[in-house]
């Protein structure tokens, strides 16, 4: 594999939001009520909608900040590389990345709209719901045709609602949204409750669309030790993942909806041997349970449904076909902490070559199983020969890809502004 014809299609990268991204999408009798951002006390930028204020962590915008100056704390708009909120320099970092195409995940309204939604479960709440999809399909995914997949996020509290969010995403050619990956932690009924989700997971299945689970909704699951450094979370989060994958296995979902499909965002693939293993051996050996999976050992059903997604997995990379080979696709993570920027087509291709993958495993893993599990064509737009790393890379020869603090930042932004 010559570095220089990989093709990279990112499952999980994040935008933080555009300050104008309400303007023009919202019904006229609701832009008072549009989310907005506002400079609190401190001078520091949060998205308020009817009244409930976010924050952006600064670890959601890290790229190219010096590692001291990464942290939890808050981060302005002008602190922050003009890629992580606009599309056209997006489009740029992608290009000098070798990285041709991206799923984005949203993020001061939450993986799964959980910031919208309490800020108010009704009509106002689900217009601003559409509003996002809208200016994600149209203002985002569709300023860069074939370069992005969209996703959608969905009125979770009424399956009614999911459902019509669905059709009206489907029908504009996305077909894919993200939900959360352990709904009773959010007072919601478990996916293992079919009087509730089978309406979901039956639009689900008949548009094609596909049910992203990134880890975060699902933290609430782990009853760490008070006193914990933020480590024990970032270390653990992917259990989030199993714990998910639990659910809809070994629940009703996966043998009741045959077509529905999963995609595990940012949980890696280092757990799932294990786990598969487990389950294969909990299946066959606890006979007195009397579980049906169809014929089928539960492994063969979690890879009929399931993409996982991984960032870095040198270990499990080695374990590729055991894991299943149809099953395991890149994500970059820009612009978080764990992105890999701006030489994202090295690090990934060092990692799969020490793994022993060949050229037909490592397309598999960097492009082809991403755009099968999604059905999106990626050279509907651009031709192949287009989208390699090499061609990505020679349009970008005049980014910037060096170091900033967010002061340097803040003063270019400022500048810009005047």
């Amino acid at each position: 594999m010559n570095i220089d014809d990989m093709i990279l299609v990112s499952i999980d990268d994040h935008v933080v939001e555009p300050l104008d991204m309400f303007d023009g999408h919202v019904p006229k009798k609701w832009t008072d009520l549009a989310p907005k951002v506002v400079a609190d006390e401190n001078g520091i930028d949060r998205w308020v909608y009817r009244d409930r204020p976010t924050g952006v962590a600064g670890l959601n915008a890290v790229v190219t900040w010096p590692a001291e100056e990464w942290g939890r704390d808050p981060a302005g708009y002008a602190e922050m590389r003009p890629a992580v909120y606009d599309v056209h320099d997006r489009v740029r970092d992608m290009d000098v990345n070798g990285v041709f195409a991206s799923m984005c995940f949203p993020t001061f309204t939450g993986f799964s709209a959980g910031h919208l939604s309490r800020g108010g479960q009704d009509e106002i709440t689900v217009a601003m719901i559409s509003a996002y999809n809208d200016w994600h399909i149209e203002d985002w995914a569709g300023a860069y045709p074939g370069r992005f997949i969209p996703i959608g996020i969905l009125p979770m509290w009424d399956p009614a609602l999911a459902v019509a969010e669905i059709e009206r995403l489907a029908a504009r050619g996305c077909h894919s949204v993200t939900m959360p990956e352990l709904p009773h932690i959010d007072g919601l009924p478990s996916y293992h409750d079919l009087d509730y989700w089978a309406p979901v997971f039956q639009a689900l299945s008949d548009h094609e669309t596909v049910m992203n689970l990134h880890i975060g909704q699902g933290f609430g699951v782990l009853r760490l030790a008070q006193d914990a450094p933020i480590d024990n979370l970032m270390v653990l989060a992917p259990s989030i993942s199993l714990i998910a994958a639990q659910d809809l296995l070994w629940g009703p979902a996966f043998r009741t909806y045959p077509k529905l499909k999963i995609a595990l965002s940012e949980g890696g693939v280092g757990w799932i041997p294990f786990f598969l293993d487990r389950s294969d051996r909990h299946y066959t050996n606890q006979r007195w349970l009397r579980r049906d999976f169809g014929g089928k050992l539960p492994s063969e059903v979690f890879r009929e449904h399931v993409l996982a997604c991984y960032v870095t997995d040198k270990t499990a990379l080695k374990f590729r076909h055991d894991i299943g080979i149809d099953n395991i696709a890149w994500e970059c993570d820009y612009p978080h902490s764990d992105s890999i920027w701006p030489d994202a087509p090295e690090f990934v291709l060092e990692e799969l070559r020490a793994a022993g993958a060949d050229d037909a495993d490592i397309h598999k893993i960097t492009w082809e199983n991403a755009t099968r599990h999604f059905n999106w064509d990626p050279f509907a737009h651009i031709p192949k020969e287009q989208a390699t790393v090499g061609a990505l890379r020679a349009k970008a020869t005049d980014v910037d890809t060096s170091t900033r603090s967010r002061k340097e930042y803040a003063a270019a932004y400022a500048q810009r502004a005047s």
